[in-house]
């Protein structure tokens, strides 16, 4: 009778301790290794792009194990009582907290929708209007060769031949030196000035001068520029707009804060 109480109460305690253990991915010289510290480095590993696998689960359980065992070897050793560790593990610890106080801070401070319509707006009114332009040129090094092309081209040659044949612009003279359609804006301030005062078909009646050398330029067309639509760029709209809240709720702490 006694002995089958005695069986009893060792049937139950191993049922007790069944689940603690289970909250145990291993157990390394009787220190056990949570699950919950698995699940971390699990959630880490794949937000930098590795997908979980069983595969994923036995290398973080191999990872966490060697993990254990240099950690036990540096504490026998007083490693962990150095001064520079110590400050490094303040770091650590820091980095760690605060990284889990901007996630949270960010969770709760998603842009609206319509906060992304307005700063979407404003954008488009800062960048204002004006016309985008389809050009075709020709770039030598040579003032005087510039002008014998240009010379050329009123005789009545082909632009893209003679681009193809003389254009030292690699980007452009395979296509007979066509830059498709792009903002005066994104060309150094010369060669803008000069093709934004040329009629459609026009040619530049005199090479133009810019850093990379002379230039002949023809304007094809010109067009309204036209804003991207708000769902084109509504991601990059929504990050700015965070990064404006996390810089302001930065801001408010130095504010707020005594610092001598």
């Amino acid at each position: 009778m006694i002995l089958r109480k005695a069986r009893l109460w060792v049937a139950l305690a191993g049922c007790v301790a069944a689940p603690a253990f289970a909250q145990n991915i291993a157990v390394v010289n009787g220190t056990p290794i949570p699950k919950a510290r698995a699940d971390a480095l699990v959630k880490e590993l794949t937000r930098q792009g590795q997908q979980d696998s069983p595969q994923l689960q036995v290398m973080v359980r191999e990872e966490l194990v060697n993990r254990e065992l240099l950690m036990e070897e540096a504490l026998r050793r007083g490693i962990a009582n150095r001064p520079d560790v110590k400050a490094q593990i303040a770091l650590a610890d820091q980095s760690v907290v605060i990284r889990a106080l901007i996630d949270d801070f960010l969770k709760s401070n998603k842009p609206s929708d319509d906060e992304i319509k307005a700063r979407y707006e404003q954008l488009i009114k800062q960048a204002g209007g004006g016309n985008e332009l389809h050009l075709h040129h020709i770039l030598v090094l040579d003032e005087q060769q510039a002008k014998a092309l240009i010379a050329k081209i009123n005789a009545g040659a082909r632009f893209e031949d003679l681009a193809k044949q003389y254009s030292k612009d690699p980007g452009s003279a395979k296509n007979g030196g066509d830059l498709d359609w792009a903002n005066p804006q994104s060309y150094v301030p010369e060669f803008a000035e000069a093709a934004s005062k040329l009629q459609k078909g026009e040619v530049t009646s005199t090479p133009v001068h810019t850093q990379f050398g002379w230039h002949i330029i023809r304007l094809d067309d010109s067009r309204a520029i036209q804003p991207p639509p708000l769902e084109q760029v509504k991601v990059q709209v929504a990050q700015q707009l965070t990064q404006e809240k996390l810089q302001q709720f930065n801001a408010e702490l130095h504010k707020n804060a005594k610092i001598q």
